[in-house]
């Protein structure tokens, strides 16, 4: 098991480890009940994942039970060429794209069992993230978000207007809102990012320049 980062409200935050994948599964296909398996973790990619980058892996435990996690890797984005699916970053085990000189954090995943939710656990996954770019000396983090607001809107607008409600404020997503907030821009919309009906495969693309960067410019 892994020592504790950080103990806030209760709850440990620790590195991710083996020991907690089967757990990790359950717990990532509960809250994305929606996206199709083949495009979540399994145990095994979990397992490889720990063994792989440990220390930018983030699991949330109430007592010995893990009820949260945030979990990414280092990739060579190209923002020139923005297009991808969820599956084109993890690759085929999940960390086949993942190398220590990578230049951006991708977030694969952040997953809080509902009940849990309303108590900080997202921004102290998000502020954990950000240390582990600052701390690797990082250009910043970038992610697919998932827009789950956009299943009651999908009949009546699309996705690209939808993100451009939310993002001027106009409309709530529980997932893009929140990421506004915590410091990520909305670069645009994924089209088939992951196999979820309910929201027609859309996702955004979102991303966190890190500020400590040495040409980072506001």
């Amino acid at each position: 098991m892994s020592d504790t980062i950080v103990e806030l409200a209760g709850l440990r935050y620790v590195h991710l480890a083996a020991d907690y994948a089967e757990a990790l599964e359950a717990l990532e296909l509960s809250v994305f009940h929606t996206i199709d398996p083949d495009d979540l973790y399994d145990a095994p990619e979990l397992t490889r994942l720990a063994d792989t980058f440990p220390e930018g892996n983030f699991v949330v435990l109430d007592g010995d039970t893990p009820i949260g996690m945030g979990l990414g890797i280092l990739v060579d984005f190209d923002f020139e060429h923005t297009d991808h699916r969820l599956a084109d970053i993890t690759g085929d085990d999940g960390v086949s794209n993942h190398s220590m000189d990578h230049a951006w954090y991708y977030g694969t995943d952040i997953s809080v069992y509902p009940q849990y939710r309303g108590r900080g656990i997202g921004r102290q996954l998000y502020e954990l993230r950000k240390g582990c770019v600052r701390r690797f000396d990082k250009r910043g983090i970038v992610a697919g978000g998932v827009i789950p607001g956009y299943r009651d809107h999908k009949d009546t607008m699309s996705a690209e207007d939808y993100v451009a409600k939310v993002v001027a404020g106009e409309l709530y997503d529980p997932t893009t809102t929140f990421q506004i907030e915590n410091g990520f821009e909305i670069l645009g919309v994924l089209s088939g990012y992951v196999d979820d009906p309910s929201v027609d495969g859309y996702s955004t693309l979102i991303r966190w320049t890190n500020p400590d960067y040495p040409d980072y410019q506001e």
